[in-house]
């Protein structure tokens, strides 16, 4: 039986190669996986995405500059961005909603996101995937 150190180790050497690219993608899917609550005053909890009513799957368009629930959730939320900008192989997006400010951090070779949702006193952080929307 191989060790957990081991398999660690292969699995950081392998998902790259399994990742999405994006580059050059404007329109992509994203899926919420681990999520977590840190308060105020407080400390940082692990929650599901449910809990938190983050949407389980968002599609975000770059050139409408809108990140918006997909067509089947039950959700139905739209939501757009001001600032958007490719760099070094990143993309980062922030917008202002509902007494929120929110941001995200996706890496264009892997996929992987990153997004923090702030409001006076609250933050959310979920990590998560991409993949063109354009399957």
């Amino acid at each position: 039986m191989k060790k957990l150190a081991v398999i660690l180790v292969e699995i950081a050497f392998v998902a790259p190669a399994l990742a999405d690219n994006l580059v050059g993608v404007d329109k992509m899917i994203c899926a919420a996986g681990q999520v977590q609550i840190c308060i105020e005053n407080d400390t940082c909890y692990p929650a599901t995405s449910a809990e938190l009513d983050v949407p389980d799957f968002v599609i975000i368009d770059l050139k409408k500059k809108i990140v918006s629930t997909t067509k089947s959730s039950d959700q139905k939320r739209s939501t757009p961005f001001k600032y958007v900008e490719k760099a070094d192989g990143l993309i980062y997006l922030q917008g202002i909603e509902g007494r929120r400010a929110f941001s995200f951090l996706i890496d264009e070779a892997t996929g992987r996101m990153t997004v923090s949702v702030a409001r006076d006193g609250v933050a959310v952080s979920v990590f998560g995937a991409c993949t063109d929307a354009d399957l």
